[in-house]
């Protein structure tokens, strides 16, 4: 009877019998006061269709980013590491994480552009584009700057100012951390497994 009680309980925190449990103070990521729903919104993937992220992403374990192709630093920093860490995860990890990119600069960031350049972190990466005002709405309600056009020197002619943090949507449908610049890729790879352990999809 005991040893059935133990089972039960490592099974409901998302525990094999054998393995150690884990708790939310375990992660290395900053974790949030309290869980954001995972957002309603559609933007167009790089086929053109519309991209329902709440419905095409729901139950998943999803990384959200906001950014741009041309950014010399934080959004190649942020894809790379993340690409490093779940390629170094076993398959059945792996086939349970998806990372969406939501550009910042549509007007240069054409779906083709999206999709080479995310192609060089993880073909599987999926990049979308849309209205610059409604996809402002969604980074504000999840409490981030909205991404606004700088000039710059040089070729490029603007940069494009946005919020440098990546949202982590665990199968429960709601961010419980989100990892700002700074982490690395072991970060990333010791935090995937714990966040699909400690927030199921809810039955």
């Amino acid at each position: 009877m005991r040893q059935g009680f133990v089972l039960a309980v490592l099974l409901l925190a998302g525990c094999a019998p054998g393995e150690p449990p884990v708790r939310p103070e375990d992660l290395r990521g900053p974790r949030l006061t309290r869980g954001i729903p995972r957002p309603a919104f559609v933007a167009q993937a790089p086929d053109g269709s519309p991209f329902d992220f709440r419905r095409e992403t729901g139950g998943s374990l999803t990384f959200l980013f906001f950014g741009y192709t041309h950014c010399p630093d934080v959004c190649p920093l942020h894809m790379n590491n993340l690409a490093l860490a779940i390629k170094g995860l076993p398959e059945r990890i792996r086939s349970q994480v998806r990372v969406v990119f939501v550009s910042t600069d549509p007007e240069r960031d054409t779906p083709g552009r999206l999709r080479n350049w995310l192609s060089n972190f993880d073909s599987t990466f999926v990049g979308l584009r849309g209205d610059t005002a409604a996809l402002n709405a969604v980074q504000q309600r999840l409490g981030m700057p909205p991404a606004s056009r700088d000039p710059a020197i040089g070729a490029e002619g603007y940069t494009v100012s946005h919020g440098a943090h990546l949202w982590a949507f665990t199968p429960d449908d709601s961010a419980h951390v989100v990892y700002p610049m700074g982490l690395n890729q072991e970060d990333f790879a010791a935090d995937i497994p714990k966040l699909l352990r400690l927030w199921h999809r809810p039955r």
